[in-house]
């Protein structure tokens, strides 16, 4: 059978993910100082996990594959088997890992409901279970900032401190998913140490806003980055000269965060303009950083439907559900396309 093959659309929205590296970008890997990761002999590496272990204030810092890999190494340092992960009911961990708590960490998890991601430490002291042997044991909480399916929306600190403090009062362990956090620190002004300090685990990932193609870097206490470079090497994240990669992150953090700010701009001029388009509902009632979710079922047609639509317009467009829609922003779109974007949705459902 001949392999499928298919081409990126023109504007893409689907999501931060299909960036692509910069010429710039291209230029810092190819010129990167590398030599043996697994032996800390890359230069590049280490100073990418330094920086990153600075910026969140933390001791240390070990570069990984990918942000999912973070996420899943944190809980297996953490937990034991049958601990339970504290979590928006929306949070990655959940809906795509592919079981990875349970089955990597043998953990099980208990889900908050919320509106936008953001949950209180009032939830977190309900769903905390005293322990006796006929329960599991509240280990984790963690928490995702920005929220994807929250739509975007940022993590206010006065909420962290308290949601954490919680927490710590009931001899858990915290942990964020930082997947956007360096959108939630540019559109709050709060620094990404003051939000590393409420937390036992952290991470950012490199491949999304910040416009890298691969990898995130897990953050924590020595003896936590210690024991998570044992699995790492235990789930086949190890690399040997991995500067070529770490150079892209390198990049990305001396000169790709201010400008998500253009980012967010433009998901609320989109926001803006799809709303005055019949049948198209906004989800959210506010745009705060680079993810804009929107509801079709008034258009008479399904989400499915109408991003197959878009496709011939050169859009593409993430269907999340039956009706509901995420278009996100991000380096390789400009205001222009998004203009073209918007009136090729307005097409579609007309």
């Amino acid at each position: 059978m001949k392999a499928k093959t298919m081409s990126a659309p023109r504007i893409d929205l689907y999501s931060d993910t299909h960036t692509l590296p910069t010429q710039a970008m291209r230029q810092a890997m190819a010129e990167a100082e590398v030599g043996d990761e697994q032996n800390f002999e890359d230069p590049t590496v280490n100073k990418l996990c330094a920086m990153v272990a600075e910026l969140l204030g933390q001791e240390a810092a070990v570069f990984l594959p990918s942000g999912t890999m973070c996420n899943q190494i944190a809980f297996r340092v953490h937990c034991q088997p049958g601990d339970e992960i504290i979590l928006d009911y929306f949070a990655h961990p959940i809906n795509a890992e592919s079981g990875g708590p349970s089955a990597l960490a043998q953990a099980q998890t208990r889900t908050l409901h919320t509106e936008h991601g953001i949950f209180t430490a009032e939830q977190v002291r309900g769903a905390f279970r005293r322990v006796n042997r006929n329960t599991p044991r509240s280990r984790v909480l963690a928490v995702e900032n920005t929220t994807n399916a929250g739509g975007g929306s940022v993590w206010p600190i006065e909420d962290i401190a308290a949601v954490t403090a919680t927490a710590r009062e009931n001899d858990m362990v915290t942990h964020m998913d930082g997947a956007r956090l360096m959108n939630a620190v540019v559109e709050s002004g709060t620094s990404a140490k003051e939000y590393g300090s409420y937390f036992d685990s952290l991470w950012i990932d490199l491949s999304k806003g910040l416009g890298c193609p691969i990898g995130g870097v897990l953050a924590g206490s020595a003896e936590f980055i210690d024991q998570a470079w044992r699995h790492k090497q235990l789930l086949g994240g190890a690399m040997r000269q991995a500067g070529i990669i770490a150079a892209a992150g390198v990049y990305a953090l001396e000169h790709h965060v201010e400008r998500l700010a253009e980012d967010h701009e433009n998901a609320r001029n989109f926001s803006r303009a799809i709303a005055q388009i019949p049948g198209i509902k906004l989800i959210f009632d506010r745009c705060e950083t680079n993810l804009v979710f929107f509801d079709v079922e008034e258009t008479g047609m399904d989400a499915a439907t109408v991003a197959k639509k878009l496709l011939a317009h050169n859009v593409r467009i993430g269907a999340m559900g039956p009706y509901r829609m995420r278009a996100v922003t991000h380096l390789n779109i400009d205001a222009g396309q998004l203009d073209e974007a918007a009136d090729a949705l307005r097409k579609v459902v007309s």
